[in-house]
Formats: C-alpha cells, sequence, structure tokens
C-alpha cells in the first residue's frame, strides 16, 4: 500500500506540474503574476484574459480529461478482450467514430451546417457516438460466435481498415472546403475545443468513467476468464454492454472533438501495469486515468514547442511502450 500510495502522489504531482506548465507556456510570453491574475479575475488586460482563460486553460482541460477518457477505454477494451494489444482504436471502435464524423464533416456543407455553429458540434459528437457504437455491437456480435479472441482482434483491426477504405473514398468525393475541414480533424488537436464544446464533452466523459468505475469488480472478474466470472454469478452480457457503452462515451467523444488520438488508449495501460506491478482494477483504473492525463498534457507541452500535429507526438511516445509489450509477450504470435 505504501508503494502504491508514493506513486499516485507522484503521478498526481505530475499531473498537476504539467497542468500548471501548460498554462503558463505557450507562443505568448506572459509572466507568472499574469498568469495568476487572469485565473483569479483581477488581470486588466483583456487579451491576457483571452490568452489564459480562452486558450490555455481550455486546452489544457481538454488534455486532462481526453488523456483519462482514452487511458481507461483502452483498459476496459485490454481486458474485456484479455489482449494487451487491444484499444479503442485497434478495435475499429475509433475508426468507427471517425466515419461517422466524415459522413458529418464533409456532408455539412450540403446540409447547409456553419463550420462554428452549435449544430455542428451536436453533430459531430452525435456522429462520433453513432459510429463507434456500431463497430462495438459488430465486435461483439462476432465476439458470441468467436471465442478465439485474437481472431476478434484481427477482425477488429481488418473492420478498422476498411473503414478507413470508405473514408478516403468519402474524402475523394467531397468538395476541397470540406475536405480540408476533415484532414486538419484527422491530425488531432486539442485547441478546436471551445469552451461550448467543453460542456458536451466534460460531462460525457464523467458518465464514461464513472461507468468505468462501476465496472471495476467485474473487470477483475474478468482477468479469470468469463467462465470463472459466471459461476461467480456475474452478469458477463451485462457487464460487456456497461463495458462498450463507456468505451463509446470515452473513446467517441474524445475522438469527435479531438481527432484521432492514438496510442494513449494502447499504451496507458501497460505503463500503469509496471509502475504499479499490479493486475487490481482498483488500482490500475486511477492509475491509467491520472497517467493518460499527464502523458496527455505532456505530449501538448511538447507538440505546442515542435508545432507539430498532437496525433504524431502521441505516437512517438506510445510506439516504444507497444513494441516492449509485443516483445515481451512474444506468445502473442
Amino acid at each position: 500500500m505504501t508503494r502504491t500510495a508514493t506513486f499516485f502522489r507522484l503521478l498526481a504531482l505530475l499531473t498537476a506540474a504539467l497542468f500548471a506548465a501548460d498554462l503558463f507556456i505557450g507562443s505568448a510570453s506572459l509572466s507568472a503574476g499574469e498568469v495568476w491574475e487572469a485565473l483569479t479575475g483581477r488581470a486588466a488586460d483583456a487579451a491576457v484574459i483571452d490568452i489564459v482563460l480562452k486558450i490555455r486553460l481550455q486546452k489544457a482541460v481538454t488534455a486532462l480529461a481526453a488523456g483519462a477518457a482514452l487511458a481507461a477505454s483502452g483498459l476496459q477494451m485490454q481486458t474485456l478482450f484479455r489482449n494487451p494489444l487491444a484499444g479503442p482504436y485497434v478495435l475499429g471502435v475509433s475508426s468507427g467514430a471517425g466515419l461517422g464524423v466524415a459522413l458529418f464533416l464533409l456532408g455539412a456543407p450540403l446540409l447547409g451546417v456553419g463550420a462554428r455553429s452549435a449544430v455542428q458540434a451536436l453533430g459531430i459528437v452525435g456522429a462520433a457516438w453513432l459510429g463507434s457504437a456500431t463497430v462495438l455491437l459488430a465486435v461483439a456480435a462476432a465476439s458470441r460466435r468467436i471465442k478465439d479472441i485474437m481472431v476478434i482482434l484481427i477482425l477488429g483491426m481488418m473492420l478498422g481498415s476498411g473503414i478507413g477504405a470508405v473514408v478516403e473514398i468519402l474524402q475523394y468525393l467531397s468538395d476541397e472546403a470540406a475536405l480540408k475541414s476533415f484532414v486538419v480533424w484527422t491530425m488531432g488537436s486539442l485547441g478546436d475545443v471551445t469552451a461550448d464544446r467543453l460542456a458536451l464533452l466534460l460531462p460525457a466523459v464523467a458518465a464514461g468513467l464513472a461507468l468505468a468505475v462501476a465496472s471495476i469488480k467485474p473487470l477483475n472478474l474478468l482477468l479469470l476468464g468469463e467462465q470463472y466470472a459466471r459461476t461467480t454469478g456475474l452478469d458477463v452480457r451485462r457487464t460487456r454492454q456497461r463495458i462498450f457503452l463507456s468505451t463509446i462515451l470515452l473513446a467517441g467523444t474524445v475522438t469527435a472533438f479531438c481527432g484521432p488520438i492514438g496510442f494513449v488508449g494502447l499504451a496507458v495501460p501497460h505503463l500503469a501495469r509496471m509502475l504499479f506491478r499490479s493486475a487490481d482494477h482498483r488500482v490500475l483504473l486511477p492509475a491509467s486515468i491520472v497517467a493518460g492525463s499527464a502523458l496527455l498534457l505532456a505530449c501538448d507541452l511538447l507538440s505546442r514547442t515542435l508545432a507539430l500535429p498532437i496525433n504524431t507526438v502521441t505516437a512517438l511516445a506510445g510506439i516504444p511502450v507497444v513494441v516492449y509489450v509485443v516483445l515481451r509477450n512474444r506468445s502473442l504470435f
């Protein structure tokens, strides 16, 4: 318990430090006093208030929520499918969300929907939820008939590839303005989440995390296999539905507003396991949530410093972890 508590304190301090750094570091040079005055409402300069509250603070809160959401959804998928390479992106869940967003964004000009309207924000998140739910239902239906979890994983990957092909066809047929909007979305961005969009993102992520917390005990039972879980009286079907709904809310919402931010959901749960040396979800879930927030905050700082899309930075950070997991689990092949 001492080791676990110590690492939780260190992770919490790291996350708080990175959150503060996200507020103080940026292209505009602001002193610590100016940032503090803006946060406390005592700043006189309207430009400073806009930079701190409408840009940096919103971006930091988005990174905090998105990192937690992706890490929690990845942990649930890995446990449910009993595979270390499972995750919302590998299983095609985020690809489904991307297809929904592509259909909406590329079709929005035809429907007369403005680029910055509230209708677009609602349409994007609704389309993402619908797309991710469709893919999850397809994977769940396949898992009932196919018992080999590796086959399920491959099917999810193939489904994601097929969706990617459909999205490319849509891009080829779309007009220039809609295509540019979608391509920018695919690069991933935390800066496009405005206050109005945060009002949609935060409740959805909170609901998804609440469902994940409610699934901690079932997830621990599923570690020993579905047959054992059933003998303990666990309703596996209902548990699976709850986990799927949580993943739709978490991965689908983040993908809708921030674009396809890869490798966070796949890599962070493994980092939490290595750091805490535990398979207990009472430890792993909160550890993954805090570590996911810290990682995405750090990646946001790097992407801002290097002027790179957030998706490229998360890939560079997550790929070494995934390679290590593959080499450590050679029995997968």
